[in-house]
């Protein structure tokens, strides 16, 4: 086993130093009688010759049942993770993957690593780094090759994100007079009215819309669930004014999810909208059916969130048809809608619900 420190005598002075080996950093042993420097030198190799002895049998018990235990680096799980993964998420990785803060650990050995290593990535790094490191740590543990956690889960630092905050109708239509290009107009209108992701609505097609019961039915590329919506006159307004046959987008279905984003931003720079996304559509369509009593499920199946019960109904051709929000706003508008009364509080005494009735 290679002695991690090594002795040297200054020609100058002729004092003793100890160097380690791995961090370069010398030391003096504050003696220049050899036999005292070498027993100050056998005693640091002692002091670090367990642990490494330690490490040297597991690696020797590992490779028993996974050859590649000893050579196995971080960025071989990372290319091990990126193709479990497809499509966006997929994508997501390989930019994770480049990380900066990742580096540190990039070339190191997965079982030589200790959790000071990754704590140091954690530091350097950003809330990507925190949540895209917690994940490979857990990957390699599933896959043994981790044996034991580095960093425990409750000691994982807290995953905190950046306040989210839903687009106001103000905005929304800032932006709308703004926009000179009709393609991207629509788009953003049907963002508003229909709540999806902006990768599901560039992906819309002619063939999704259902133009005799009026509802819009379509795939969610991020959970495979079904999103279906019945959509009223303005949103037929809108559809009306998009091509007939195929995408409904063609050149906004061709831009990467963060190139639209990229535009959007940059208009909401221009006009001082801040702290908004084209994620802040989806936000502000689930407070818009809130406010105007909206069902709950209703929202869900409009936000592709339903149970597979209802997936299963679709299949067997069911006639499952929804109101669209814009009606139930404009009939709260109207009083038409009653609130719910709150739920009727719980006696002291027994725990029983108190009827209406007494």
């Amino acid at each position: 086993m290679k002695r991690r420190y090594i002795l040297y005598r200054r020609k100058r002075g002729g004092m003793f130093y100890i160097e380690d080996t791995e961090t370069r950093k010398q030391e003096s042993t504050g003696t220049r009688n050899r036999a005292e420097a070498t027993s100050l030198l056998n005693a640091s190799n002692e002091s670090v010759r367990q642990p490494q002895l330690n490490l040297h049998l597991a690696k020797v018990y590992l490779a028993g049942t996974d050859s590649g235990v000893s050579t196995r680096t971080w960025q071989n799980a990372l290319d091990a993770i990126i193709d479990t993964k497809s499509g966006p998420t997929q994508d997501r990785w390989r930019r994770a993957a480049k990380e900066r803060a990742l580096d540190m650990i990039r070339k190191r050995v997965i079982i030589e690593t200790q959790a000071e290593h990754l704590f140091a990535c954690l530091k350097a790094g950003t809330v990507s780094t925190n949540v895209h490191l917690r994940k490979l740590h857990n990957f390699c543990l599933s896959m043994n090759w981790l044996p034991w956690p580095l960093i425990p889960k409750r000691l994982w630092p807290e995953v905190t994100f950046q306040p989210k905050r839903a687009i106001t109708i103000e905005e929304h239509q800032l932006i709308i007079e703004r926009e000179k290009n009709p393609e991207r107009r629509s788009f953003y209108e049907l963002c508003w009215h229909l709540g999806g992701s902006q990768t599901d609505i560039a992906s819309l097609k002619a063939e999704d819309i259902d133009w005799r019961n009026q509802t819009i039915a379509y795939t969610r590329q991020k959970t495979g669930s079904l999103a279906m919506i019945h959509f009223g006159p303005d949103i037929e307004a809108i559809l009306r004014r998009l091509p007939e046959i195929g995408s409904l987008f063609p050149y906004l279905q061709t831009v990467r999810c963060g190139d639209r984003a990229t535009e959007f931003k940059q208009r909401c720079k221009g006009l001082g909208i801040e702290g908004v996304s084209l994620h802040s559509y989806r936000y502000a369509w689930a407070e818009r059916a809130k406010q105007c009593g909206y069902p709950e499920r209703f929202a869900q199946e409009a936000l592709g969130h339903n149970s597979k019960a209802i997936h299963r109904a679709y299949a067997r051709k069911a006639q499952v048809r929804l109101p669209s929000l814009e009606s139930y706003e404009k009939q709260n508008l109207e009083g038409r809608i009653i609130p719910l009364p709150p739920p009727l509080p719980k006696s002291e005494g027994n725990g029983h619900t108190v009827s209406a009735t007494g």
